[in-house]
């Protein structure tokens, strides 16, 4: 490449120069055309396929999802998948692979450049033909999480509104009569009834239609995120109503109709939404085919890591974000592989960090574990401790039913990427699936994000019981009321101290006229926690903690503890500073069982 640079600077000087001229001509063109390639840059956050093609970011080819859906040929399509896997830039490739794209005065775009070098183009003129050769209604559903039915339902009336006026250039023709162009204006415009809206994508499917002499393309992104939103607000049943009308008349009755794709997190049962739609497909994660589209497959991840020079970080790549099972493909999550490859590119030893942690609805994840039972709190420490557990699953849910049933938590957390399919079997007609953690990411959530709700649960109980005790210095009360907490908590399999010293400081702040301090200098070490009272004359209670074994090391453990605050003189600095009444506790801890000794 670099040589090409010198030759392109020389090559006026060909003539003079006899060595030149042993150089092949065309040679010499293409080395003069080159370029130093420039490492392509990373996506994060972008998901319009033209952009990303045109400004030269890294594209995981998924483009054979086109030669798919037109081998299937099934009118509606519906892809579930958790949030964050692709699918709004999938979207957005069909969009610029089918599309008729015209500019606003109707002059054509040609997008065929964009697919130059992907797969698609491989599989011969059946497929590459139908480029370009569509109009096509995209909408994406994702912002709308509004706190009213009448502020959600202006949302969708403006998305509605911006793909009429995208298309805005049909007026310019003959087509139409002056009250459909009035209507359409109308919609445009956003002073169209509220009403009439349900009815606005099959209208524009008929003006596109007529305009262009060929059936429409539809693809509405994140479909469910309105009805997900409206259940949070309490307008669930408006909003329903709203968009059974909305999509069954673009999906149902439009005779305009070439086929549509729909994505969603979840997938909304039949009768609530798409009741009577016929020739109507529902992929999820348990479904056979299209698996490697969302997400990326172990080839893809292993092509990054080489292209940017991360072959050794491939197997904590792995570790981190692997795990899923779509169908019978096994794929990464997407946006947690590309922000570790941007990160590492970076500073290659940097470390692995929960990137989807905030980026999932955990609204209604939350809310379930604020009902969960002490059952549910058990399954949930046998998942961060590595085990699995079995629970039926049902595809056909509503937000409506969404706190039915607790097994609809599991459900919920299933189709939104907290757990990976072990195996599943069949039993009286129904599915039950052996749940497991994918991967170090999603531990990473349960271990802190999900133990951290259970946590604050557990913060708003009554402590007095617990303060009583402790002033009142008597050890087996203040040993009840600890097992009670632990009890009612979210814990690991390897139990730490910094898991017990955590949990306490945080249940111990807020004793009336006492502030906690933890892991202070102090004496010859670090005390672990101590209760620093607000006048001088009042007891000082430090804390020490220890770990056992075995339930019958306990006792043995917080006398150790208790010789500790001795030893290393853990109240040194509290007696120079003029406090001289002091209460020792030791306390050792068994899984979530604990002794306590006093002094």
């Amino acid at each position: 490449l670099i040589l090409g640079r010198v030759i392109k600077s020389f090559t006026h000087w060909q003539a003079s120069l006899p060595w030149m001229m042993t150089f092949d001509p065309d040679i010499i063109n293409i080395l003069a055309g080159c370029r130093i390639m420039k490492m392509k840059k990373l996506p994060v956050g972008y998901e319009n396929f033209k952009r990303i093609i045109e400004e030269n970011f890294y594209f995981v080819d998924k483009s054979m999802l086109i030669k798919e859906l037109l081998d299937r040929k099934v009118m509606v399509n519906l892809f579930t998948r958790p949030r964050r896997f692709g699918k709004t830039l999938t979207l957005s490739m069909l969009q610029c692979f089918f599309e008729d794209e015209r500019d606003s005065v109707g002059k054509k775009i040609d997008n065929s450049n964009l697919f130059r070098g992907l797969k698609i183009l491989n599989e011969g003129d059946e497929y590459s033909s139908q480029m370009g050769q569509y109009p096509v209604i995209s909408l994406t559903l994702k912002s709308g999480k509004q706190n009213s039915f009448e502020s959600s339902r202006e949302f969708l009336i403006r998305a509605i509104a911006g793909e009429f006026g995208r298309h805005s250039y049909i007026l310019e023709g003959e087509s139409f009569d002056d009250t459909s162009k009035a209507q359409y204006k109308a919609y445009m415009n956003m002073e169209a009834t509220a009403e009439s809206y349900k009815y606005s994508l099959k209208f524009l499917s008929e003006c596109l239609k007529k305009w262009c002499g060929k059936d429409v393309i539809i693809l509405i992104d994140e479909y469910d995120v309105p009805l997900e939103n409206a259940h949070t607000f309490g307008f669930y049943e408006k909003m329903t109503d709203f968009i059974r009308e909305f999509l069954g008349g673009a999906l149902k009755t439009n005779n305009c109709l070439n086929f549509a794709v729909l994505t969603g997190c979840l997938r909304i049962s039949k009768e609530s939404i798409f009741t009577g739609l016929n020739n109507f497909d529902i992929n999820s994660l348990l479904s056979e085919g299209y698996g490697e589209y969302f997400g990326f497959t172990p080839e893809e991840v292993r092509k990054m890591c080489a292209y940017y020079n991360l072959d050794d970080k491939y197997d904590e790549l792995r570790e981190w974000y692997d795990g899923y099972e779509f169908g019978e493909a096994n794929v990464y999550n997407p946006w947690s592989t590309v922000l570790y490859v941007r990160d590492h590119k970076l500073k290659h030893d940097a470390y692995p960090v929960s990137y989807w942690a905030n980026t999932s609805g955990n609204s209604i994840v939350r809310a379930l574990i604020d009902r969960a039972d002490r059952s549910v709190k058990d399954e949930i420490e046998k998942l961060i401790s590595g085990g699995t557990i079995e629970k039926p699953v049902h595809e056909d849910i509503t937000y409506a039913e969404i706190y039915d049933d607790m097994d609809n938590l599991w459900n919920f957390m299933f189709f939104t990427g907290y757990f990976k399919k072990v195996s599943s079997r069949f039993e009286n007609r129904t599915q039950y699936l052996t749940l497991a953690v994918p991967n170090q990411e999603v531990l990473y959530i349960f271990e802190n994000k999900i133990r951290g709700w259970f946590d604050e649960k557990l913060k708003k109980r009554n402590p007095d019981a617990l303060f009583k005790a402790i002033a009142d210095k008597d050890a087996d009360k203040v040993s009840e009321e600890l097992f009670n907490i632990l009890y009612e908590t979210i814990s690991f399999h390897d139990y730490y101290e910094n898991f017990y010293h955590g949990l306490l400081a945080g249940v111990l702040y807020g004793m009336d006229k006492y502030v906690v301090k933890s892991n202070r200098e102090s004496g010859n070490g670090r005390t672990d926690l101590y209760l620093r009272p607000a006048r001088a004359t009042m007891p000082v209670y430090i804390f020490e903690f220890k770990i056992a074994k075995r339930a019958d090391e306990m006792q043995a453990k917080a006398k150790e503890a208790l010789q500790q605050i001795h030893d290393k003189n853990y109240d040194a600095e509290l007696i120079n500073e003029g406090y001289k009444n002091f209460v020792f506790y030791g306390v050792s801890f068994y899984g979530k069982d604990c002794c306590v000794v006093v002094e």
